[in-house]
């Protein structure tokens, strides 16, 4: 006899007890990664490339090179731990926010704390335009897939 066949018992091996906050744990884990790996790609590929050239002395060239390759590594980061937090939790919006935003929402926490004296008004209100239009993006992405 299996514990499945025990009234009450749990459908999946992971859905006991702690389910709901493993399946957050997962999707942060993927959130992570990909802004890690998005981040890293920008810094190595559009910020050595065309940095150093001077491109980041006007305000479009900020705007090119940094603020809009930023909302797509956080876009990336909000669609990918939204689509790895699984059924049913995904289905209830409040768990489903905390999984998609907490990654985007922790990282600009910890760039502004570090960077915190350093910062300009203008980098602050962007990094925070950033952040906004990522994470609705990574959402949107997440839940047009939804409808799928």
């Amino acid at each position: 006899m299996t514990r499945y066949d025990h009234p009450g018992a749990p459908a999946r091996y992971d859905d006991g007890r702690g389910a709901g906050f493993l399946a957050l744990t997962k999707a942060w884990a993927a959130g992570i990664v990909v802004l890690l790996f998005t981040e890293y790609v920008q810094v190595t590929l559009v910020w050595e490339q065309f940095a150093a050239e001077g491109g980041t002395e006007s305000f479009t060239g900020r705007l090119l090179l940094i603020h809009l390759p930023n909302a797509v590594c956080v876009a990336l980061s909000a669609w990918a731990a939204g689509r790895v937090h699984r059924p049913p939790f995904r289905y209830r919006t409040g768990p489903h926010l905390l999984a998609v935003l907490a990654v985007p929402l922790a990282a600009q926490a910890l760039n502004l704390a570090l960077q915190g004296g350093e910062l300009a008004a203008e980098g602050v209100l962007m990094s925070s335009a950033v952040l906004a239009l990522g994470c609705v993006a990574g959402w949107a992405a997440d839940r047009l897939q939804e409808g799928d």
